[in-house]
């Protein structure tokens, strides 16, 4: 199996590497600069350096899985990358793209998008935008049916950590044994590692939790 991180050296992006190559898979680091993502992944990390928006069909076609754990300070352009990729890989499944989507696009209890509660509460605040634009993205990739995606949601409280053990659901917030709404970069990391070995998911959103 063949893979392509676009983001590689951002917090998930790093995990999903790493626990691709401890299992043996052919990774592809694809990020804007070679000499950082050499200094976190190690000196023999196989990298493409190119911006990420710059990318074409022909760099990415190669590949089994695309995974999308790009990051900009232009929230937007989440949107922009999602939509680049859907473009290139239209009525060609040979490739499945991965795409980490944040937890505001949960349902509450009323099956609602959580990022209508968090506007409520957090409106006006400088972050809030990254969200509303994951948001957009997870909608519009509900609208398509003729390339494999995966959306892969951690819980509400993302942060650096190991392996442990996780838990997959679906489309409503999960806690774990302690009753906190976290996910760990390892966990999220080797739940799309095993989605990719065994997909169950294609044109879905799975979520993930700290067991």
């Amino acid at each position: 199996m063949k893979i392509g991180i676009i983001g590689a050296t951002g917090h998930v992006g790093q995990a999903v590497y790493k626990e691709a190559v401890a299992n043996n898979i052919d990774a592809t680091a694809i990020v804007r600069d070679a000499k950082k993502a050499q200094s976190l992944l190690g000196a023999d990390a196989q990298i493409v350096e190119k911006d990420a928006l710059a990318l074409t069909y022909d760099d990415l076609k190669g590949f089994d899985y695309v995974i999308d754990a790009f990051a900009s300070l232009k929230t937007y352009q989440h949107i922009d990358m999602a939509a680049n990729l859907i473009t290139m890989f239209r009525e060609n499944t040979a490739t499945k793209l991965v795409f980490i989507i944040g937890a505001s696009t949960l349902l509450d209890d009323d099956g609602k998008p959580m990022i209508d509660t968090v506007l409520k509460k957090y409106a006006g605040q400088p972050w809030i935008d990254a969200p509303v634009q994951q948001s957009h993205e997870f909608e519009y990739l509900k609208w398509v049916d003729n390339v494999d995606w995966i959306a892969v949601t951690p819980q509400d409280e993302l942060s650096d950590g190991p392996k442990t053990e996780f838990k997959i659901g679906g489309d409503h917030p999960m806690v774990n044994k302690e009753g906190k709404p976290t996910t760990s970069t390892g966990n999220i990391a080797a739940a799309i590692v095993q989605e990719m070995k065994e997909p169950k998911h294609i044109k879905q959103r799975f979520s993930v939790v700290d067991a």
